[in-house]
């Protein structure tokens, strides 16, 4: 684990090989003019960030930066563990809640920087105690993230991208277009808000939110490395997981890197037709690619990847494309995770009977594939797999 994962740099994949591609009833309803406001408020207060530039966002620096940036202030080196600790663990939003440093260097951190962070416009909470929200950054751009509680443990999904280019036909996220890329600072903030809103530590985290990860590399490992540091969430590599379509090089990159990061590509399909009708945007990484990528994947890192199979009637969930499943995972590490196709308002896909997911676990498992059926999280307020969606207030 590196001593500061901020100071580690990584070259991304090639842009070449990157497709442009509360709870009365169950549901927390949010109050649409409350939303409006407050998503308005945090715009404001972009405004302000851009007429003062000069600013510095704490939260982007790395630790020899902190300490650079303190040294331009008169201030010794040891307070940015202190700043560290406010900001990246307790996730602090002001600077008067910084309580070991004095009232004048207080002063001097409102008057030359920013926290980064967060603001939430709004919450959801489901019947299974599972909390979504939607967050604003500085520039007013917003995302959704998951938090889902199970005994003593959390596990969140945050997002890597504002939007989605990948245009996979099941998912709300991608067919609401594409609108940037998050920092890492922006993709970690996320956990915090999500840590400190329940108050407890977070145990698992995966980034397969909004967005494609390995479309947004360096910023994704970036958050990954600083949710694994002691000086951030401290959660552990391997209860970190990344999420990707299939983009090739963001997977032989994942392959080099030290850490033990979890690795889900979402498949849906092992038929190469009804795969990039499914999910149009790596029709250029072919099946054949994908599996000589995943065997390259395992023989490196030794790990299990996942993959995820969204069981859609008609569509994907024959006898045709169980063989085909069959042949593709057969003889490979691997854990293939079925998930019952969740609802999209507008769609016209459904999910597949009961009865098929339990079909597929059978003739899977015959051949020596680990394969579970996912039971999905906060589908009564659109937090499940598939449906979080780039969302804008209206004026």
């Amino acid at each position: 684990m590196p001593e500061n994962p901020r100071t580690t740099k990584t070259k991304s994949p090639s842009a070449a090989d990157t497709p442009a591609a509360p709870v009365a009833g169950g549901i927390c309803a949010i109050d649409s003019e409350t939303v409006v406001a407050t998503y308005d408020a945090a715009k404001e207060d972009a405004k302000s960030a851009k007429t003062s530039r000069a600013k510095v966002n704490l939260a982007e620096l790395s630790h020899d930066e902190l300490v650079e940036f303190l040294g331009t202030l008169g201030e010794p080196a040891f307070r940015a563990k202190q700043i560290e600790d406010w900001v990246r663990s307790k996730n602090v939003r002001s600077f008067d809640e910084m309580t070991n440093l004095s009232k004048t260097l207080r002063a001097k951190l409102s008057e030359a920087a920013t926290l980064g962070g967060v603001t939430e416009v709004a919450r959801q909470e489901s019947v299974d105690g599972s909390r979504k929200y939607l967050v604003a950054f500085d520039d007013g751009t917003s995302v959704e993230c998951v938090g889902m509680p199970h005994g003593d443990k959390l596990s969140t999904c945050v997002s890597t991208q504002a939007g989605c280019r990948m245009g996979c036909l099941f998912c709300a996220t991608g067919q609401s277009g594409f609108t940037r890329n998050l920092t890492a600072d922006e993709i970690y903030a996320q956990a915090a808000h999500i840590a400190q809103d329940f108050g407890r530590r977070i145990t698992s985290v995966v980034l397969m939110g909004q967005g494609e990860p390995f479309a947004n590399y360096d910023a994704t490992l970036e958050a990954m490395r600083e949710m694994n540091s002691p000086k951030g969430l401290g959660i552990g590599a391997r209860h970190i997981t990344v999420s990707t379509c299939g983009i090739i090089p963001g997977i032989r990159a994942l392959s080099q890197e030290p850490e033990q990061f979890g690795l889900a590509v979402s498949l849906h399909s092992a038929v190469p037709e009804t795969r990039n009708t499914l999910m149009p945007g790596v029709k250029k990484y072919s099946l054949k690619r994908l599996h000589d990528a995943m065997k390259n994947y395992t023989e490196k890192t030794r790990r299990r990847p996942t993959y995820e199979y969204a069981m859609i009637r008609g569509i994907n969930d024959d006898d045709a494309s169980l063989d085909a499943l069959v042949d593709f995972c057969a003889g490979t590490l691997c854990h293939v995770n079925l998930i019952a196709l969740n609802h999209l308002p507008g769609s016209k896909l459904e999910p597949s009977d009961p009865a098929r997911l339990d079909a597929f676990v059978k003739r899977l498992s015959s051949v020596g594939v680990e394969t579970t059926i996912r039971q999905s999280r906060g589908a009564d307020i659109d937090a499940a797999c598939g449906q979080l969606k780039q969302r804008k207030a209206a004026k």
